[in-house]
């Protein structure tokens, strides 16, 4: 199969991106609180390395579901099995961790919405850029 680097190149930074926002001014002190995290907690931690991986990290998902998704597509099929693949694998086996771990409710919904709307995103690139 044939895979368009440059759509997984974007798909991953818009999912990187979407984080950036997501984990920063939209949820960022709900997701702190949920994890017990403080300012001074966060500091001196290698954040390039953070950064790096979890771009590596993007960049392997984006690959993953551009298999997934397969060589024809429209857009509206490939938000769907983005989002398919984000509700129905990602954020059911969160939960499933989150059950066990007895993690609050919000921190669940914080993780899972993000995953479910970047691999949604991630999918709609992915297939307009085949």
């Amino acid at each position: 199969m044939q895979m368009n680097y440059w759509a997984v190149l974007v798909s991953a930074l818009s999912a990187f991106l979407l984080g950036g926002l997501w984990f920063g001014p939209l949820f960022g002190k709900a997701w702190m609180k949920a994890n017990g995290f403080t300012e001074e907690s966060l500091k001196g931690k290698p954040m390039g390395m953070i950064f790096g991986l979890s771009f590596v990290l993007m960049l392997v998902a984006a690959v993953n579901l551009t298999m997934f998704i397969g060589p024809e597509s429209r857009i509206e099929m490939g938000a769907l099995w983005g989002f398919l693949a984000g509700f129905g694998w990602v954020a059911t086996f969160l939960g499933v961790i989150y059950l066990f771990e007895r993690r609050p409710l919000g921190h669940f919904l914080i993780n899972a919405l993000y995953c479910i709307l970047a691999l949604t995103i991630m999918g709609a690139i992915l297939a307009v850029w085949k």
